[in-house]
């Protein structure tokens, strides 16, 4: 990825040096047409399109930000009922991430949204000990973290 964003510039920087024309809008023509090259000749590289991993990252950014508001805003509600009625529970997860960085990734997503929080990783990685605040379904919970941080976070590390 690193070598096709340096490509990238340097064909920016070409376009520039082509063109005589040392100014903002060159770079930026001339980076347009460098990842125009760079996806035509994509499959001669050992990685994917570095633009679908930034892609993929700000989706990832993007489902953090939307479930923190939504989680927020549950756990305001439960705390402004008159009567707390929640099912605080732990429960394990078992995750699919291989890599230190990807669980730590979830582990953090998870706990930096209001409700949840990760209170241990087992010792060969592959399960996540989670408290949930309140916690009616426990397989709605893993499918929940399935399909949202743990499905982007392996879109991002392709």
């Amino acid at each position: 990825m690193a070598f096709q964003i340096l490509l990238n510039v340097f064909l920016a920087f070409m376009w520039m040096f082509i063109k005589v024309s040392f100014d903002v809008s060159s770079f930026i023509k001339g980076y347009f047409f460098g990842l125009i090259i760079i996806f035509v000749f994509r499959r001669f590289f050992g990685s994917r399109f570095y633009l679908a991993k930034i892609i993929a990252a700000l989706k990832l950014l993007l489902l953090f930000l939307k479930e923190l508001i939504l989680s927020n805003i549950a756990v305001l509600k439960m705390v402004l009922k008159p009567k707390l009625d929640m099912q605080p529970g732990i429960f394990a997860y078992r995750t699919m991430l291989t890599k230190d960085w990807q669980i730590t990734l979830l582990s953090n997503l998870i706990t930096l949204t209001p409700g949840t929080l990760v209170i241990d990783v087992s010792d060969d990685n592959q399960t996540l000990y989670i408290h949930a605040i309140d916690i009616a379904d426990v397989d709605e919970a893993v499918k929940s973290i399935k399909h949202t941080f743990e499905k982007a976070i392996l879109e991002v590390s392709q």
